[in-house]
């Protein structure tokens, strides 16, 4: 007597199948941009950059009751999972979250390297506004400028402050409040 084969065709979403693959990957860490699987593995001066950013608003997030760090968004709805640079969340919502949204994040930071600064700048900027982030603030080390957007829709960002060289100091908006030294990125 031979088994059928199993029939996959009925019951299984791709995009959850997908996603929870891309979580058990063995090795580095992995995300989804638009349906692409990619190893998250960030050169050292990519990562001094994001510390340099994380080390000026943990104090802040501190006292607003939250975590800064660089746990997994799901964009549900999509091919998307990503890794931020540096999400801002309440505590209250990081604890034994697996997966958060990102309407979810008080500010999502992402630093681009020469292999993803246009993803960064235009693919996730229109996500994360469409997903709800509050905040975005593109640290662009390709053209060594910051950019702030705030206020998302559907549509995108509806304000943007920059780009603007490195070595400005940007003001971060409420719940915030602090200006941002970008003279040691």
């Amino acid at each position: 007597m031979t088994a059928e084969p199993a029939d996959y065709s009925r019951g299984i979403d791709p995009e959850r199948a997908l996603k929870y693959a891309v979580q058990y990957i063995r090795g580095d860490r992995a995300q989804i941009v638009e349906g692409i699987i990619e190893p998250v593995s960030p050169t050292w001066d990519h990562e001094a950059t994001a510390e340099a950013i994380r080390d000026q608003i943990k104090p802040r997030a501190r006292e607003l009751g939250c975590v800064t760090g660089s746990g997994n968004l799901d964009l549900p709805g999509s091919s998307n999972w990503y890794v931020p640079d540096i999400a801002v969340v309440p505590a209250a919502d990081a604890k034994g979250a697996g997966a958060l949204l990102p309407d979810q994040t008080l500010l999502v930071v992402e630093v681009t390297s020469e292999s993803n600064a246009e993803t960064d700048r235009i693919v996730r900027r229109k996500r994360y506004a469409e997903y709800g982030a509050p905040l975005y603030l593109l640290v662009d080390r390709v053209e060594r400028s910051v950019t702030l957007f705030a206020e998302p829709g559907r549509l995108g960002y509806t304000r943007e402050d920059g780009p603007h060289p490195f070595g400005t100091v940007l003001h971060l908006p409420g719940p915030f409040d602090l200006d941002l030294d970008t003279g040691e990125l």
